[in-house]
């Protein structure tokens, strides 16, 4: 046996171990750290992540008596951390925790990436990430929290966050304010909001990566900051853009023509009613509320709605923007980016491919409604979307990455 001593989230610890303990066993056994976790044992699912002066380690194949003098940073010690108060409200935001067995290891490697990489864009990140295994989110959510925190960064520099990222660049361990053990970690509580007034001020909100604006009456853009997943698609209509920008104001046949929405009250602002959604055996019906903000100069408008499934209890929001672009004087363009989030049990089937694949179907069926009601505009509503077969979306994503390997467009 060896009396060591290290600290361990800003306390000094003497224990003693023996050679062949290792630093996960010694974190959970002997210093009572549980938020480590233990996964392969073999350094590979990375599930075991702790920082060893600053930098990330496999605490399952790292010997306790090799940090003899060193400091040690356990999920329990991030409490007052500048970057980690921004990885947990993304995550939070993007659901990048379904589990949650891998996130104490995902979240110190994610800590790293957005310190030591402040540049780095979504392939990098995957490639920085190889070494955590998650078999819940599917990665996405992950990934996405991690680029909003990076850009958020980069839009609002962080003087603290720099600070930390000096002492990298020059091989210092951090200098981590650890609060005492007892303080604990803030844990990730699904009744929380993000920005809500119960919120604590000491936690800053991830700033918004897609920003969506129109502009007001005296032509001043007005930023509409989300955060969530975007999708950009578009269509083509066979009319004139005046006729379908006079169509595509009116706010209820704008959400008559949204596939599956049923309309159940109006006003010249707002519609309430509920949007049903098909995905193979999956099928949820969102009912809420939808409002539109116009600018008839630039013929942009976002459609603005936010509902809850009643079976599932989730939540979703969501902004769509279009523009609309003439291309001849019978033909127009209309670009939609679709801003969402989804919370709660359904979340999980935010998986990029397959959600983008079918949120584009979505669009283009939206499309063909509006070509419908504009040429028969006595049509008192946009027919059901039908379900759509998650097998053949798969075929059609795998097909069209085939494509791309042998240049063909």
């Amino acid at each position: 046996m060896n009396i060591i001593t290290l600290t361990v989230n800003g306390n000094t610890i003497q224990k003693a171990v023996s050679d062949r303990t290792h630093l996960g066993d010694f974190l959970r056994d002997t210093v009572q750290l549980t938020g480590t976790h233990l996964g392969c044992e073999h350094g590979v699912c990375g599930a075991c992540t702790v920082l060893l002066d600053g930098e990330p380690v496999r605490a399952c194949i790292t010997y306790a008596v090799a940090c003899e003098g060193r400091s040690i940073t356990t999920i329990e010690g991030y409490e007052s951390d500048p970057v980690m108060s921004r990885l947990r409200a993304a995550f939070q935001a993007h659901h990048a925790l379904q589990c949650g067995y891998c996130t104490p290891g995902m979240l110190a490697t994610a800590r790293d990436i957005i310190l030591r990489l402040p540049q780095a864009d979504e392939q990098r990140v995957r490639i920085e990430l190889a070494g955590n295994l998650c078999r819940c989110t599917g990665y996405m959510g992950i990934v996405s929290a991690i680029l909003a925190v990076l850009q958020d960064l980069r839009e609002y520099p962080d003087a603290q966050v720099q600070l930390l990222r000096v002492a990298i660049a020059e091989g210092r361990a951090e200098p981590i304010d650890a609060p005492q053990l007892a303080h604990g970690f803030t844990s990730f509580e699904a009744k929380r909001q993000l920005g809500s007034p119960s919120e604590s001020s000491e936690q800053p909100p991830v700033r918004p990566v897609i920003q969506s604006g129109v502009a007001d009456t005296q032509g001043q853009e007005q930023q509409v900051q989300q955060k969530g997943t975007k999708v950009n698609a578009s269509f083509d209509v066979p009319f004139g853009v005046d006729a379908v920008w006079a169509f595509m104001s009116d706010l209820k046949a704008v959400a008559s023509c949204l596939p599956g929405a049923q309309i159940e009250s109006e006003t010249p602002e707002q519609v309430a009613g509920k949007i049903a959604i098909k995905f193979g055996p999956m099928a949820a019906t969102f009912k809420g509320s939808a409002t539109i903000e116009r600018d008839a100069a630039q013929r942009v408008a976002v459609l603005k709605g936010a509902g809850q499934d009643s079976v599932s209890q989730s939540r979703a929001t969501g902004d769509v923007r279009y523009q609309l672009e003439a291309l001849s004087a019978a033909n127009t363009r209309v670009a939609v980016e679709l801003l969402y989030t989804l919370q709660g049990p359904l979340a999980q089937f935010s998986r990029s491919g397959l959600v983008q694949e079918f949120v584009r179907r979505m669009v283009a069926d939206f499309g063909k409604n509006v070509s419908r009601r504009l040429a028969s505009p006595d049509m008192l509503e946009a027919p059901q979307a039908e379900a759509i077969n998650p097998v053949g979306v798969m075929f059609s994503i795998l097909w069209q990455k085939i494509k791309s390997l042998f240049g063909v467009r």
